[in-house]
């Protein structure tokens, strides 16, 4: 293990949307490297009266911050993959969990696990709403006698408005037939009275409205539209040098960029200015 396979392992990475394959112990073989590399900085740096002007122990240092740098750049690229092929083992999909490393492969059974474990537990809160409501008819039959009692307020119109008791009761001694022409003069009286209310309406207004409407209803038909405007989506994007390690970031175009030292990337131009301010990048010709 050294920087150079670190290097390459971030390169190929980056390149791939699938996980590549690695070795079991790959993770293992980065720590155990980067803690040789301490051990032997301590060595040198105990070799002189100061050490922070000794080019061996700069050279380490920077070997050693730079090896972390790249080892924490895979793992957050590998890690993105991961979950997304373990969403997809959860859901019964074809999931890549080829050449996991022993650490990956521990996390890919557990996040299967646990998003399958999350499914069950929010199916079964749906399903416990929909029984409670079946489990207990007290509930229905509550509702049902609320309705029943608030009902006759609303559609009887004579528990609003109680009976008036007649005027003048009909003599004794009146026969049906009395009664029967008393009954035909009211009924007689209801219509001449219903009568002269559907005469006197006007017919004109009605006609007039509706004309009014209809040249409404053929002005909004016969108006135009007003036209669309098409979204200019044309992103202007710059060609930089990143020089220094920035890490992943989320572009305007919604495009996730993961940004190290030394790489050479096309940015759109409103993610790659504040880069170039903040001397974290430099734009190329």
């Amino acid at each position: 293990m050294n920087l150079e396979e670190l290097r390459s392992v971030r390169n190929t990475e980056r390149q791939k949307d699938s996980l590549q394959e690695l070795r079991p112990s790959f993770y293992q073989e980065v720590g155990e490297y980067i803690e040789a590399l301490e051990h032997e900085r301590d060595q040198v740096a105990a070799e002189h009266e100061n050490p922070f002007a000794a080019p061996e122990v700069t050279r380490l240092t920077d070997e050693i911050e730079t090896s972390k740098d790249v080892a924490e750049a895979i793992y957050e690229r590998r890690m993105g993959k991961l979950v997304k092929q373990a969403s997809l083992a959860a859901a019964g999909m074809t999931a890549d969990s080829d050449g996991l490393t022993s650490e990956e492969a521990t996390l890919f059974d557990d996040l299967v696990d646990r998003i399958e474990t999350n499914k069950e537990e929010i199916l079964s809160v749906l399903e416990g709403a929909e029984t409670t409501v079946a489990d207990n008819p007290a509930i229905d039959a509550g509702e049902r006698d609320t309705a029943s009692q608030a009902e006759p307020t609303k559609s009887d119109p004579d528990s609003a408005n109680p009976p008036v008791p007649p005027a003048d009761e009909p003599p004794a001694d009146s026969g049906p037939n009395d009664g029967a022409a008393d009954d035909a003069f009211d009924a007689a009286e209801a219509m001449g009275a219903a009568s002269p209310s559907t005469e006197s309406t006007p017919a004109e207004p009605s006609d007039r409205s509706t004309d009014e409407a209809s040249d409404d209803s053929d002005a909004d038909a016969s108006a135009p539209s007003p036209p669309a405007t098409d979204k200019d989506s044309a992103v202007d994007r710059v060609t930089v040098q990143i020089t220094a390690d920035v890490g992943s970031i989320l572009g305007v175009d919604d495009r996730e960029y993961t940004l190290a030292s030394d790489d050479v990337v096309t940015l759109p131009e409103a993610n790659a200015d504040p880069l170039i301010e903040r001397d974290a990048a430099k734009p190329l010709e």
